[in-house]
């Protein structure tokens, strides 16, 4: 992931901070959300625990429950309106 995507070390998350990592968990496995959108088996496990992985990493420590939480929500918001955008 780029630099300039880096979330504040040792902050506590908030969703403004995450869509740079989400957006490039989409970008980086577009065909999983091209599964995701048909209801392929696996495909939101694979994009959710990317997306952990990812913020977690930008931050260096592991996520709270509450933290994990909200990236899901997050990811699931954007794939929503993803798809949103495909059907509409």
């Amino acid at each position: 992931m780029p630099e300039g995507d880096a979330l504040p070390e040792g902050d506590a998350l908030k969703v403004d901070d995450l869509d740079p990592v989400l957006t490039g968990v989409i970008r980086d496995h577009r065909d999983k959300v091209v599964g995701w959108i048909s209801d392929e088996p696996g495909c939101w496990g694979f994009l959710a625990g990317q997306a952990v992985t990812g913020c977690r990493k930008q931050v260096g420590r592991s996520l709270s429950d509450q933290e994990r939480q909200m990236v899901w929500s997050r990811l699931w918001w954007l794939l929503e309106n993803i798809k949103r955008g495909v059907a509409g």
